[in-house]
């Protein structure tokens, strides 16, 4: 099975596609990751992420997919997640074209719900709760920077809520119960 996880920072992307990691066998496909894993690879496509993240600048989107179709070469376990990709429609588009030439399907597309200010209040408290343990807190898990990152979020990647709403693949959990909940969620669309 192949899926896209989407929803905005602090939703709980990452902690829910570990939990489909260590219980479906499923793999992670996070850009985030792979960019660094290839930033440091030796390869061709290494050798370009590196020197693009060196320059401070976006990698393209033609590297990221690139990226992708690397991985749909190997093996592909009880399925990928799309983690963070696609995060425009140019991306969901090529990413459609990739996984049709490789003869493979997207199953779901799982949208966590959240309500905003409930999500900023989760993440401030994370952040709280890591300075009171002696523990770094990300330097962007602050008010003003998540209401920027929200933002960003909602500008260049809810428009794929209605791109993937129109093609009958999308389908909502709520987000922001407790993470066994909102696996049980995430496990009931993946069953249907």
């Amino acid at each position: 099975m192949n899926i896209i996880l989407l929803g905005p920072p602090g939703a709980g992307k990452g902690t829910q596609a570990q939990k489909l990691v260590d219980e479906r066998g499923m793999i992670q496909l996070s850009t985030g990751d792979m960019l660094r894993a290839a930033k440091t690879s030796g390869t061709e496509m290494g050798k370009k992420v590196a020197a693009v993240m060196d320059a401070g600048e976006l990698v393209t989107d033609e590297i990221v997919i690139g990226l992708i179709e690397e991985k749909l070469q190997g093996d592909h376990g009880g399925g990928f997640i799309f983690d963070g990709f696609p995060r425009t429609l140019a991306q969901a588009d090529a990413l459609g074209a990739l996984l049709k030439a490789y003869n493979t399907t997207l199953d779901a597309v799982i949208a966590m719900e959240v309500n905003d200010e409930v999500l900023v209040q989760r993440i401030l408290g994370r952040a709280e709760e890591a300075r009171a343990a002696g523990k770094e807190a990300r330097a962007d898990d602050n008010e003003e920077s998540l209401k920027v990152r929200l933002m960003e979020y909602y500008k260049k990647t809810s428009p794929l809520i209605g791109y993937y709403h129109a093609k009958g693949q999308l389908e909502w959990v709520p987000g922001l119960g407790a993470i066994d909940e909102v696996s049980a969620a995430i496990a009931g669309v993946l069953d249907a």
